[in-house]
């Protein structure tokens, strides 16, 4: 499936801009593994003096962007899998604002967040491996919206392209 399958009011508009930073031509697997080489790629070149580096006091260090992005997708991962399962119940949001302070990124290495992000992103393309086509399509309810997981697997794509560009544009 590609991201150009994805239909009306299958995701929230709001997540249309992550979307559409992935390529059209890839189908969501082969995208989630790209991905991860991409942005593996772009932290592993970031220089060490500019890991704690923040473009305005109050904004993220690059240590705690990459934490962020573990997260998020530790996130949409549970919500893809509870869609594909059926489950019933509406999922809450999550505010990715409290998250940041209080996971002590700062206190992890580079090396080890990077790690960390190449393990969360297998497991997520092996769950994204294990759906079929009836399952990619189901819909749930996230943050008072609907979703399938085949659109959250784009959006986690789109999210760490969203952040590379952020962290290009602001910090480096």
């Amino acid at each position: 499936m590609k991201r150009t399958q994805i239909e009306p009011g299958e995701i929230h508009d709001f997540y249309l801009n992550y979307i559409n930073l992935t390529s059209e031509e890839e189908s969501l697997v082969t995208l989630l593994n790209s991905n991860k080489s991409e942005i593996v790629s772009f932290f592993e070149a970031i220089p060490a003096e500019k890991w704690m580096y923040r473009y305005a006091p109050e904004k993220w260090s690059i240590l705690e962007v990459l934490q962020h992005l573990i997260d998020t997708e530790r996130i949409f991962q549970y919500r893809a899998l509870s869609f594909a399962r059926n489950d019933v119940n509406s999922l809450p949001g999550y505010d990715h604002n409290a998250y940041v302070p209080i996971s002590k990124a700062e206190n992890r290495s580079a090396t080890d967040l990077i790690s960390e992000f190449k393990i969360v992103r297998d497991s997520g393309i092996a769950l994204f491996k294990s759906f079929d086509e009836e399952m990619l399509l189901r819909r749930g309810s996230m943050n008072n919206s609907q979703a399938s997981p085949r659109a959250i697997g784009f959006i986690i794509a789109g999210h760490g392209l969203h952040h590379r560009n952020i962290l290009t544009d602001r910090y480096l």
